[in-house]
């Protein structure tokens, strides 16, 4: 697996401050993406978007949406969200058994970033604000969700 994003920067401990570091480096794979006419190019980011995106979401059903759910007493954020990442699982399973030489593929990719950006505008200006004015423990919580990061992408490495 290639690499194209920045590893420079220590991984924030914060939960929200690591979900929100994800989403913008989502967000640059998907412009790259964008950019690029070379198909193995393509096929790479969209690799490392897929892969990303599979661990972020399973981070957040696993950890923090439960904490979330349980601390907001929510009843609509979560499940929303929730039924937001099936929609982002159903496209990545698509598009994972492609190759991307046609018009199919660029229309997969584009409606998976649209999706994700809606996603991520609704978690960033909804969910976040409720869950950091929660009693939450965003430091124990980001560390939590650091640690199932690393294992979930030591088994994709």
């Amino acid at each position: 697996m290639t690499t194209t994003t920045k590893t420079t920067a220590p991984a924030p401990k914060d939960a929200i401050a690591m979900l929100k570091a994800d989403h913008t480096a989502v967000s640059e794979m998907f412009a790259e993406y964008e950019k690029s006419r070379s198909i193995p190019k393509k096929k790479a980011l969209v690799a490392e978007i897929c892969t990303a995106l599979s661990v972020h979401a399973q981070i957040e059903e696993e950890i923090f949406y439960p904490a979330v759910k349980a601390a907001l007493k929510d009843k609509l954020l979560v499940p929303e969200a929730t039924v937001e990442h099936t929609s982002v699982k159903d496209l990545i399973a698509q598009i994972e058994g492609l190759e991307p030489d046609g018009e199919m593929y660029d229309a997969k990719v584009k409606v998976l970033s649209e999706y994700v950006k809606h996603h991520v505008k609704e978690e960033q200006n909804e969910m976040f604000p409720k869950a950091k004015s929660s009693s939450l423990d965003m430091d124990d919580l980001g560390a939590q969700m650091a640690a199932r990061k690393d294992e979930l992408l030591a088994l994709t490495a």
